[in-house]
C-alpha cells in the first residue's frame, strides 16, 4: 500500500482528503503544520508521496518543501501543492523549491486522485 503524507493547517482539508485517500486504498500520515511534519520526516517517515498546503502559520510551503528536499530519503519524492492559489509566479517558485505538482482548493476527490496517479510511483 502507498502511503501519502498530508500537511494543512486546516483540520477541515486534512479530514476530507484523508478519508478520500482512504477510500481510494492509501495510507495516509497527517501534520497539521510544517514544524510537525518536517519533525516527522527528520525521524525518518515512511511515504511515497507529500501533499502539502502553500499558505500555513510558521513555515510556508515552500520553506517546507526546500527543507524536506535536503533530507537524503526524500530527495526524489513527489511532492504536490494542494491550496487555494493559482499564480504563475507562486507555481514557478514551488517548482523552484522541488514540487512535482499543484492542486487547486477546492479540488473534487477525482481530480485529486487522477493527479496522485500521475506522479506517485
Amino acid at each position: 500500500m502507498k502511503t501519502i503524507f498530508l500537511v494543512d493547517d486546516s483540520a477541515t482539508i486534512l479530514l476530507s482528503i484523508s478519508n478520500i485517500l482512504s477510500k481510494a486504498g492509501y495510507g495516509v500520515e497527517k501534520a497539521g503544520n510544517a514544524a510537525e511534519a518536517l519533525s516527522k520526516f527528520q525521524s525518518g517517515v515512511k511515504v511515497d508521496l507529500l501533499i502539502t498546503d502553500l499558505n500555513m502559520p510558521g513555515m510556508n510551503g515552500i520553506d517546507f518543501i526546500k527543507e524536506v528536499r535536503k533530507l537524503p530519503n526524500y530527495r526524489f519524492m513527489p511532492i504536490l501543492f494542494l491550496t487555494t492559489e493559482s499564480q504563475q509566479s507562486k507555481k514557478a517558485e514551488a517548482k523552484a523549491a522541488g514540487a512535482s505538482g499543484w492542486i487547486v482548493k477546492p479540488a473534487s476527490a477525482d481530480e485529486l486522485l487522477n493527479t496522485i496517479k500521475l506522479v506517485i510511483r
